[in-house]
């Protein structure tokens, strides 16, 4: 193989790295009463489902089991629900968000925060906090309140 052909190789894997698609993960985990789990982390502003990116060599379901007992100390116990994939344009223009639902789990034990999670809870539907992040609050408004799904997170 000749110089030309390697530098080709090696231009053509920086551009998909500098290209490459993010994914995240998302968890709606209810707790039977109509509550619904959130939590507030300590650099960015708002209330949002549970998740974050899925590591390399991780598939998507084992990223939100880990994602959900890292940030609220909560262990999902059965296979999650993929509820839809969302695009998330205030990233990086190629994220995109996996939400789940949850509905079987059970406590780990007492939350802690920690320096990525301020606070975790179980909020009613009728007394949501107010700043929810601009995605979670759609979300919400599209699965329980019957409003129209969008593709954007």
């Amino acid at each position: 193989m000749g110089a030309g052909s390697y530098l080709r190789r090696g231009v053509h894997r920086f551009l998909l790295l500098r290209r490459a698609l993010t994914l995240g993960v998302r968890a709606i985990v209810e707790d039977g009463n109509g509550g619904i789990l959130l939590v507030r982390h300590t650099y960015v502003k708002g209330w949002h489902f549970p998740g974050g990116g899925v590591e390399p060599g991780e598939n998507a379901v084992d990223a939100i089991k880990r994602e959900v007992l890292e940030e609220a100390s909560i262990r999902i116990t059965e296979t999650p629900q993929l509820q839809g994939a969302f695009f998330n344009s205030r990233l990086n223009g190629r994220d995109h968000v996996l939400l789940y639902r949850c509905s079987s789990w059970e406590s780990a034990g007492d939350f802690k925060s920690s320096m990525e999670i301020a606070e975790a809870g179980f909020f009613p539907q009728d007394a949501l906090p107010d700043d929810l992040s601009r995605g979670t609050a759609r979300r919400i408004a599209e699965l329980f309140h019957g409003e129209a799904v969008t593709s954007d997170w």
